[in-house]
């Protein structure tokens, strides 16, 4: 293998700053739209800001897997296109330079960035979304974000409500009001100066201090009134059971997805060609990505230098990547029906090979020197 040279470091480096800095921008603009769907779910639902920042960062990965390829796309187009305008390709091709060898560095990139792919769909991705899984059924199950609020009225289940006046840093409810009308013929209603939340074996419990319980009986009417110094509310009545959670094929690791194991499929409720198309999938993802690159650059070496800039290619490079994303899309129902037809995944990165190499051949053609040219 032929050792990289100044050039090939030199196109490498830019690729590779400008890759950076679209991504740092189009993961922003993604991370921002996840955020604001978050930040209505989560903070709307009484949790702190800390539990939001940690779901936003767990959403990373995901958002990353969509933006790099775009990112590098958009990065070769611009180095491509810099270097037709300031005459840098111009002056490489008559210094000799073949289409081939002014590609090697964009193929080096097309590489890492499909090693990049290739880790966080294989790795960083399921990993992600299944600690996502898990925390997302902890907050369902925590109390004092679904049910406790300071400062209003709630009605956590029928015949409940709850009113605490402040919630401190330390979770001790202040001024806290508890009505209980879930007993057809009574009617309890507890304050208390102060109350915590405690998990026991059997489930939470409400400890309120310096309280008073008020019992209206329903039929005679009596109203019976009972200081306490502590007393013990059971609430685990409030939250549901956890069910076993179910397992989300976006977490589950590639080996498995690759095995489908049919007990495995059938005790999760998976379908075993959706399975595969998953690992598949994954690896398909990162083949395309390399891809990417090598059509942005090829596309606008079909060109010549012109004051009117080299608009007509770029268009046709975007263009390009049109039929390839419509191959994905008419792929993806076909592969799921049957799953002998996953490896129908490839499709997509097996065109781009073909239009890479068309290309390319197209670009060695136009610089090939016609017969009786020189007379």
């Amino acid at each position: 293998m032929r050792p990289v040279g100044r050039y090939d470091r030199y196109i490498l480096s830019q690729l590779l700053v400008l890759f950076g800095f679209f991504s740092l921008v189009l993961i922003s603009v993604y991370w921002i739209n996840r955020a604001v769907d978050l930040f209505d779910s989560l903070i709307a639902d009484g949790q702190n800001l800390a539990v939001f920042l940690e779901f936003t960062a767990l959403s990373l990965p995901q958002i990353m897997l969509l933006v790099l390829p775009v990112s590098a796309f958009v990065a070769t187009l611009y180095i491509f296109n810099r270097m037709i305008s300031e005459s840098e390709l111009v002056v490489l091709q008559t210094a000799g330079m073949g289409a081939i060898r002014l590609l090697r560095p964009v193929a080096l990139f097309g590489v890492i960035l499909a090693l990049l792919i290739a880790v966080l769909a294989h790795i960083l991705a399921p990993a992600a979304r299944s600690q996502f899984n898990d925390r997302s059924a902890e907050v369902t199950q925590d109390l004092t974000g679904r049910f406790l609020r300071e400062g209003e009225f709630i009605h956590p289940t029928a015949g409940l409500t709850v009113y605490i006046r402040e919630i401190t840093e330390l979770g001790e409810f202040r001024d806290l009001f508890l009505q209980d009308r879930s007993s057809v013929n009574a009617e309890t209603t507890y304050t208390a100066s102060r109350a915590l939340l405690v998990r026991s074996d059997a489930g939470p419990r409400l400890v309120m201090f310096d309280g008073m319980a008020q019992t209206l009986d329903g039929e005679t009417g009596r109203l019976s009134i009972v200081e306490f110094d502590d007393f013990t509310y059971d609430i685990a009545g409030l939250i549901e059971a956890p069910e076993d959670r179910q397992y989300d094929l976006r977490e589950l690791p590639t080996l498995t997805l690759l095995r489908a194991d049919p007990e495995f499929a059938e005790a999760q409720g998976f379908d075993r060609a959706a399975m595969r198309y998953e690992a598949h999938d994954r690896i398909a993802r990162a083949l395309f990505a390399m891809m990417v690159p090598l059509i942005a650059a090829a596309t606008l070496m079909l060109g010549s230098f012109s004051r009117f800039g080299v608009w007509p290619q770029i268009m046709l490079a975007v263009l390009l990547i049109v039929p390839l994303q419509m191959a994905w899309n008419a792929v993806e129902p076909i592969a799921l029906r049957d799953i002998s037809l996953v490896p129908l995944i490839y499709l997509q990165p097996g065109l781009a090979l073909v239009i890479v190499t068309t290309l390319v051949w197209a670009g060695m053609r136009a610089r090939r020197p016609r017969r009786g040219a020189v007379a």
